[in-house]
């Protein structure tokens, strides 16, 4: 249990608030980078069904971030499954992160911290911690929203051979979303995992609990 308390430092509350939020945007990533968008669709509004009654017993509220990627997706989903046009799918990357970076600052202008509103109740840190993980993720989803649409962009008419398979443009950009985007991602947020422990406020010190 030791080693378990060392490595993973999330008691049973903050690893739900955690799943909730985060979890359906992963199986949607997963389950569209294999499958597709409109499996991605479906795995998203699956998850985030779950994660709704989950956050609503645990902690009494609906979760924020699936519910904002869930609109974003279904709509532009509903265009590529019309138009048959994957295009439709690759913008909504890039909206998304465009979209979620600028609530990001907006929070910040306006001291509305977004996450310290989703998560302020089970992690508890300092307002500079807060402000400096919204400003740090902020910029990260700026950045993958650029290199989407440079990705998007740059590979749109490619076409190759491969492991006995033709490749185009949407190929080399899920390719792209599995093998970059989703281990890089998981690295940044570990690193700043980490460098927000050194803001972390002990539970003892807590306004009420003195």
């Amino acid at each position: 249990m030791g080693w378990l308390t060392k490595h993973y430092p999330f008691n049973r509350i903050q690893t739900v608030n955690i799943l909730g939020e985060m979890g359906p945007l992963v199986a949607m990533f997963l389950v569209n980078g294999i499958w597709g968008i409109a499996a991605g669709t479906w795995a998203l509004i699956g998850t985030t069904l779950i994660a709704l009654i989950a956050t609503l017993a645990i902690l009494g509220r609906p979760p924020v971030m699936p519910f904002i990627a869930g609109a974003v997706s279904i709509t532009f989903g509903v265009l590529t499954l019309i138009t048959g046009d994957p295009k439709w799918v690759q913008i909504k990357v890039t909206l998304f992160n465009t979209l979620v970076a600028a609530l990001l600052w907006w929070g910040l202008k306006t001291d509305r911290n977004f996450f310290r509103f989703v998560f302020g109740t089970t992690f508890h840190y300092t307002q500079e911690g807060w402000n400096k993980l919204t400003a740090n993720l902020a910029w990260f989803f700026l950045a993958t929203a650029a290199c989407n649409e440079a990705v998007r962009i740059g590979f749109e008419h490619t076409q190759f051979w491969a492991l006995n398979r033709l490749f185009t443009g949407v190929d080399v950009w899920i390719l792209f979303k599995l093998f970059v985007v989703m281990p890089m991602t998981a690295i940044y947020l570990w690193w700043q995992v980490r460098v927000l422990q050194r803001y972390r406020i002990p539970v003892e010190n807590k306004p009420g609990n003195q």
